[in-house]
């Protein structure tokens, strides 16, 4: 085939036979495929799809008897199997069920939860009696461990399991693999250039080998037709590696929440200042725990709150806010040594598996209350709970075991607030105008009746019921409601005794939680972060170096690169490579260039095509000899040309970096 001809069926142009056009492009589509083969481990669509007619979906014809029935169904029965299980372990299908399963997780966020909160949903269930039953049949209060729920979480398991194994193996294939030969036309590669020098071309390839290998690439040396050479590199495998961590990071999550969810145990205590707690089922003030958690598993360990520091900023700005929120606790284990610590609120208390958090802090007022026999009845500290900012507190105190002054059995509440910073208006009434104790009062009304606390049912500690109550008057007919400060007392009304405020201590509420899985999630997050960078990040390319002793027994040299993506990364890389090859392959002028202005003929820069235009020599920059440069990107197409112009040089179309 002429240089005309070869350039000609490379553009697609006439003046080629049909038959050898169809095989030049046959041949040259599969050289190209083979030199793209294993780019990525990404599965291929399966074309093996259920048919729409015939005598199966997948069997094809029944042959008759029991026999071909028997066959027939088994061949169906794989058949779509094969295609179901194709279908779940697509990608697709993998992100719609990590759809389904967030839009999944909304009503156990909604709707109260029996692992959470019992209560919460026996007064659900109350108030609303046909809805609640609905939410049964649809396990709407069960939903982390409902059967719709699970469904999709192990569907989602399997899917990326099924998507993961088979691409690892493949991974590993191409790692033990070598990097193709060298298409047998480089110019149809992305980036591209060539040039010619003086150097042998084992030299040249020599010199493209170790260079190669310096910046990192995976290269393998191979001979080609008589009088040339190549090598083959590739480099960027930690960018499919990226995307296999990725995956396998998310299976390793799921089972980490999946682990977290069914084996864990959480509970809070809200514990004053110089009381101490013991990690054990009866000392929760609320515990929940996963399905597989048993109580008898509770880290044996416990602490005492020795001092609890709270600072508040006095800027006008900052008023209020928080500059110091720290609690010192002495701890012990199960072989009873004792350690000091303080908790943060971003610096938990870490014994064994269990973590103590802080989470709140208040004061709880001391209060001593004498009986109509004058003999003390109640004392100890009270904690209220704070209502806004400035810590205004409400809280209760019950006194059930109270004798009036005719000595008969009675019991005596009061509820009230107590105000760190003590205020009152029209429209707040008793109120804190800043969470330090700057002027602390407590104010209260008094009630007495039955607390209902014999009534076997669980009460709040910190509400009143009154329903059985009423309230005290003072003297003078009106309901009795009293402030006092620290050291005061207040003389109950008809001699039903006293009531002493002692002074205020300080409490702290702690959570203390164990779970299994902390450290699996967090490494698998990280993990994951990790690969989805290099994924995003790396890009997997190959390059390859041809040299050949070209017609007028220099040698040409030529240079390509692919990625599995275009990106414009890589005419880049490719120029640096070519410019850094010619110290050791000094790039020769084009022959052509020698000829004046004035011989009547164009160079090859003009579109006249020399007598040896088809295997003409170009510098890494397409013209000759100007040395390395950046190659062109890809274009599209090249279009077929006029009929009356000649057919451009093949170098012309490799200049312009034309993809046929």
């Amino acid at each position: 085939m002429s240089d005309d001809e070869h350039t000609a069926g490379r553009r697609g142009e006439p003046g080629t036979g049909t038959g050898t056009g169809t095989a030049t492009a046959t041949a040259s589509a599969a050289d190209e495929a083979d030199a793209a083969a294993g780019l990525s481990t990404a599965p291929v669509e399966d074309r093996d799809e259920p048919a729409t007619g015939g005598g199966g979906t997948f069997g094809g014809a029944r042959e008759p008897g029991a026999r071909g029935a028997l066959a027939w169904l088994g061949r169906e029965a794989t058949g779509w199997a094969r295609w179901f299980w194709r279908q779940l372990t697509s990608m697709r299908v993998a992100l719609i069920l990590l759809f389904l399963l967030a839009l999944a997780s909304i009503p156990g966020s909604l709707i109260p939860q029996n692992g959470v909160d019992a209560v919460l949903v026996a007064d659900f269930r109350e108030n609303n009696p046909g809805l609640s039953d609905v939410y049964d049949r649809l396990q709407l209060f069960d939903v982390y461990s409902s059967v719709w729920f699970s469904a999709i979480y192990i569907l989602l398991f399997v899917s990326l399991i099924g998507c993961i194994v088979p691409r690892t193996w493949q991974f590993v294939g191409q790692l033990r693999g070598r990097p193709p030969r060298a298409p047998r036309r480089l110019g149809r590669m992305p980036a591209y250039t060539t040039w010619r020098t003086d150097a042998a071309p084992e030299d040249v390839v020599g010199a493209a080998h170790t260079l190669l290998a310096r910046r990192r690439f995976r290269t393998v040396r191979a001979d080609d037709a008589p009088g040339g050479a190549h090598v083959a590199a590739e480099k960027g495998y930690l960018r499919e590696a990226g995307n296999l961590v990725f995956h396998l990071s998310l299976i390793v999550m799921l089972i980490a929440f999946a682990a977290g969810r069914l084996y864990y145990s959480e509970g809070g205590k809200l514990i004053v200042r110089d009381q101490g707690f013991s990690n054990v089922l009866p000392q929760y003030d609320d515990y929940e725990s996963g399905t597989l958690f048993d109580v008898n598993d509770l880290e044996p360990f416990g602490f005492r709150l020795d001092e609890f520091h709270a600072d508040f900023s006095r800027e006008r700005v900052d008023l209020g806010t928080p500059t110091e929120f720290r609690a010192d606790v002495t701890y012990w284990d199960a072989e009873g040594n004792e350690t000091s610590a303080s908790i943060e609120p971003n610096h938990p208390l870490h014994v064994g598996d269990s973590r103590v958090r802080l989470l709140g802090h208040g004061y709880a007022p001391v209060v001593t209350v004498t009986d109509g026999r004058g003999e003390v009845t109640f004392s100890g500290p009270v904690p209220f709970l704070p209502q806004d900012a400035g810590l205004t507190s409400t809280g209760v105190i019950k006194v059930g075991n109270y004798v009036g002054p005719d000595g008969e059995r009675d019991q005596l509440g009061f509820q009230g607030f107590f105000n760190p910073t003590y205020n009152i208006d029209e429209v707040r009434g008793p109120h804190s105008t800043f969470p330090e104790p700057d002027l602390p009062v407590l104010t209260l009304n008094a009630f007495r009746g039955d607390l209902g606390i014999n009534s076997g049912l669980s009460q709040n500690v910190y509400q009143l019921d009154t329903t059985n109550m009423e309230q005290l008057v003072d003297a003078s007919g009106d309901l009795l409601r009293f402030n006092l400060m620290p050291g005061e007392s207040m003389e109950l009304p008809d001699g039903l005794g006293t009531l002493t405020f002692e002074r205020f201590d300080e409490w702290a509420s702690f959570q203390i939680t164990t779970k299994a899985g902390n450290e699996w999630a967090l490494g698998g997050a990280l993990a994951a972060v990790a690969g989805l960078a290099g994924s995003l990040l790396l890009q997997r390319r190959r390059v390859w170096v041809r040299a050949r002793t070209g017609a007028d027994g220099r040698t040409v040299v030529e240079m390509a690169s692919l990625g599995r993506t275009e990106s414009a990364k890589l005419p880049h890389e490719l120029a640096a490579l070519a410019a850094a090859l010619t110290t050791s392959a000094p790039v020769l002028p084009d022959p052509d260039e020698d000829s004046g202005p004035d011989d009547g003929d164009r160079g090859p820069g003009n579109g006249d095509p020399g007598p040896d235009d088809g295997d003409r020599d170009r510098g890494p920059d397409g013209g000759g000899a100007a040395g390395p440069a950046e190659p062109a990107g890809p274009a599209g197409p090249a279009e077929p040309a006029e009929p009356a112009e000649p057919a451009e040089s093949a170098d012309s179309a490799a200049a312009e970096g034309a993809r046929p």
